[in-house]
């Protein structure tokens, strides 16, 4: 099974939280990750795809909030199963410089990250990380 980590990334803009979408090459919008390097762990490679693909190198993880999504592929004719492993994390920054992974990005608030992410199990940790913020942060 490949292992990926990524992260739901957020800041503040005003008093509304705004999330980090990215767009891929395939169309959809997501969160970013990538592939785990042999010798990482899972927040260090998050960590290094968060800076990879967006260029925003302040990252401070929520403390308590790690969930799993697990799907699988086709490739070159095989199934291929992968985890992902999503931290939530905090920048500061705002400016993004993307790499050539990816073709746009947006923040946006909650609601309209909601619709605009394209697949359902990203909505669920999209949901999970808003609901864990709303508890923490009362």
């Amino acid at each position: 099974m490949q292992t990926s980590a990524g992260v739901v990334l957020y800041r503040y803009d005003s008093l509304d939280k705004l999330f980090l979408l990215l767009k891929y090459p395939a169309g959809h919008w997501d969160f970013a990750k990538g592939h785990r390097e042999v010798g990482e762990t899972n927040k260090q490679a998050a960590v290094r795809e968060v800076e990879e693909e967006t260029g925003i190198k302040d990252v401070v993880f929520v403390s308590g909030f790690k969930k799993r999504i697990l799907y699988s592929y086709n490739y070159a004719g095989r199934t291929m199963r992968k985890q992902v492993i999503f931290f939530l994390g905090h920048t500061l920054e705002e400016d993004v410089h993307l790499s050539n992974e990816h073709l746009d990005y947006v923040w946006l608030n909650y609601e309209d990250s909601l619709q605009r992410v394209t697949f359902d199990n990203a909505r669920r940790i999209l949901t999970s990380a808003y609901r864990f913020l709303h508890v923490t942060t009362k």
